[in-house]
């Protein structure tokens, strides 16, 4: 690069170019030697077996992968791990956002394990953003204590697109995390209000979490979660705030007489708590285990651990199917014309995907 300094109108002065810089990356470095070893399906199951919470993370890692290859390891590594899960207590936690679930379940997690011991898994889901499809899986910060507990393991996962406020693969990590010898699973959901069906279909206690004085007691008191919670607790009951928090919990009492009883007989409660404050928590697990011994005593329990995996029969059904469809070779070259029919107004978009349904059971049969 030529430098105005060097003309002739700046005799005497000389600006030299300088010296090259070197590249930022060390010419002898080699990569290969940092390259992760894949591991086999049985060392990641015998890994897990034994608690290593790192290869607990890739199997994690391997089964949210939407890879064909990752999927095929991924699947023998549910079934190799299979017969170590179904002995822990999975407990689903949802709320309206803002409503404090992070910080609840770190004052809930914190309190559980010095009460009753063992260890305690975290699935906390994020909401993927539809634009950018990513998420900031930042709920991990928010859970000071339990993020630095011996005996936690805190795992965020993005929902991508998923309905009914969980990850597409919370229902095997946590099969997962039941092998590696966690007892008790958090499932944190999104948030998102009255789609958390698939939370419920996959946890022993659903608990709801409100918060008062925000104006939307009304909302809370909608038919849909109120149905399928177990247990409601209303956060930040401490300060100012102590009234109206105790003034929304007779509300919602009072709304759920009006609810038919639960097929497990259970009467949901609502609790006042502050997650902040961590006061109020025990009184919050003693109902959860008031529920526990209620549930196991006339069956409830076995019965809902076998409609659940009947469940995620049908729902696998349905997630290979529809992969299926998608990955077909000709289904993949028929999509974009559909797609133009329908744009132009030649089909109207119940015919056309009829005509793909067609097409795609066509050639099954061939």
């Amino acid at each position: 690069m030529e430098h105005p300094e060097n003309s002739s109108e700046y005799a005497g002065l000389q600006v030299n170019n300088g010296v090259e810089q070197p590249s930022i990356i060390n010419p002898y470095l080699k990569r290969s030697r940092f390259r992760r070893r894949e591991l086999t399906v049985s060392e990641m199951v015998e890994g897990i077996v034994k608690g290593d919470v790192t290869i607990l993370s890739q199997a994690v890692t391997l089964i949210e992968s939407v890879n064909p290859d990752h999927q095929q390891r991924a699947q023998e590594v549910i079934a190799r791990c299979l017969p170590y899960s179904g002995n822990s207590v999975r407990i689903g936690i949802s709320g309206v956002p803002g409503a404090g679930k992070s910080t609840s379940i770190d004052e809930f997690g914190i309190h559980l394990l010095k009460e009753k011991g063992g260890r305690l898994a975290v699935l906390a889901i994020d909401p993927s953003s539809e634009r950018s499809k990513g998420s900031i899986l930042g709920d991990k910060t928010r859970m000071e204590k339990l993020s630095v507990h011996p005996d936690s393991f805190i795992r965020p996962s993005p929902s991508a697109g998923s309905l009914g406020g969980v990850a597409r693969k919370t229902r095997e990590t946590i099969i997962l995390c039941e092998a590696a010898g966690f007892d008790k699973i958090f499932v944190e959901t999104v948030g998102v209000g009255q789609s958390e069906t698939a939370c419920h279909s996959m946890v022993d206690f659903f608990l709801l979490i409100q918060v008062a004085g925000t104006g939307d007691e009304l909302q809370g008191i909608k038919r849909g979660i109120m149905e399928i919670s177990d247990g409601i607790v209303i956060n930040k009951c401490d300060g100012d705030n102590v009234d109206r928090c105790h003034m929304a919990a007779t509300n919602f009492r009072n709304a759920l007489h009006f609810f038919p009883m639960p097929e497990s007989g259970w009467s949901p409660k609502v609790l006042c708590y502050s997650g902040f404050y961590g006061t109020g928590v025990k009184e919050v697990w003693d109902m959860i285990y008031e529920y526990f011994d209620f549930v196991k005593q006339n069956g409830y329990f076995d019965y809902r651990r076998n409609e659940q995996s009947k469940y995620w029969m049908y729902e696998s059904i349905n997630e290979h199917l529809r992969l299926n469809f998608y990955n077909n070779p000709l289904i993949q070259q028929q999509i974009p014309l559909a797609e133009q029919s329908v744009l132009q107004g030649q089909k109207t978009s119940f015919v056309a995907a009829a005509d793909l349904l067609d097409l795609y059971f066509n050639e099954l049969k061939k």
